[in-house]
């Protein structure tokens, strides 16, 4: 396992190196950015209401219109305007994929760190837990979840969550197990140094880069599960987001007659996910020291 000994006042600098020569992290965090700034402002914005009915002058409804100048987007087969519900739904999934990921994140470090530390009986269970949560499938297990609990925001974070900590558990417990042998931690152990000392005063700042490499990645990974859960029709129904659309345009047969209503929050997920992994890739090329080799 690769050694991450570095504090967390250099991680800021390292990264801010790779920008200078990465141009894949400077493209995806620009990406990244233009979907924060629309998730911000975009209800404020959109040029309609995401629910409003359109009608021409004569009263008739504009349903499945082409991208124009009227709608730059196309309309659904309801006459609503994509444009705007690509706004709105940004803020939707952004917020999914981002709560999702900092709590995936946040299980995986507080799991491999006292599974690496304490080892024993206590690294038996958590272990044989990860094992557990690789056995099951992330969606149908995240599906069930929201058809038997709510469909609701707070679920949606929690049912993608449930099982999405098991790689970033495992991967910090290999780390943590190394760490905690290196002759530092065995000083401060010898200087009297408590167990919540020594995991999160001496273990945590070597392992942090391990987890924030994971935060993108399970960024991306939170928003494709958002949206196959909500393509499935299991979203919240008080929520809309890309994944939302595209289950709208494909009962409605978009696919064969309103390709303007699947592209729109097709691209934009791919270009979220894109992005995500640019970014993951100069997290690793930037804090690993073997890679910058």
């Amino acid at each position: 396992m690769v050694a991450y000994a570095a504090r967390p006042a250099s991680y800021v600098v390292r990264l801010a190196r790779a920008a200078s020569w990465d141009w894949g992290m400077v493209l995806g965090l620009v990406v990244l950015a233009v979907f924060l700034v629309v998730a911000a402002i975009g209800p404020a914005v959109a040029p309609y209401d995401w629910m409003q009915i359109n009608r021409t002058d004569r009263g008739a409804t504009v349903g499945l219109q082409p991208p124009s100048d009227r709608f730059w987007l196309g309309t659904t087969n309801m006459g609503r305007d994509i444009f705007s519900q690509v706004l709105v739904g940004t803020r939707g999934a952004l917020a999914v994929g981002g709560a999702a990921a900092l709590s995936v994140v946040t299980i995986g470090l507080l799991i491999g760190l006292l599974a690496g530390y304490f080892r024993g009986w206590v690294d038996s269970v958590l272990m044989r837990l990860v094992d557990l949560a690789y056995s099951l499938p992330l969606e149908p297990i995240a599906i069930v979840v929201l058809a038997i609990v709510s469909r609701s925001f707070v679920t949606m974070v929690l049912a993608i969550s449930l099982l999405a900590w098991r790689g970033p558990a495992r991967v910090i417990r290999a780390q943590v197990l190394s760490v905690s042998q290196r002759p530092y931690i065995k000083a401060a152990r010898i200087a009297g140094a408590g167990h919540t000392r020594l995991l999160f005063v001496h273990i945590l700042p070597d392992v942090l880069p391990l987890a924030l490499m994971y935060l993108p990645v399970a960024f991306g990974r939170a928003v494709l599960a958002e949206a196959a859960i909500s393509f499935l029709g299991f979203g919240a129904p008080d929520l809309i987001t890309w994944g939302q659309m595209l289950q709208q345009g494909f009962v409605a047969g978009a696919a064969r007659t309103a390709w303007w209503w699947i592209l729109a929050p097709g691209g934009c997920i791919s270009a979220v996910v894109v992005s995500v992994f640019f970014v993951a890739r100069s997290f690793e090329d930037s804090l690993n020291p073997r890679m910058r080799q």
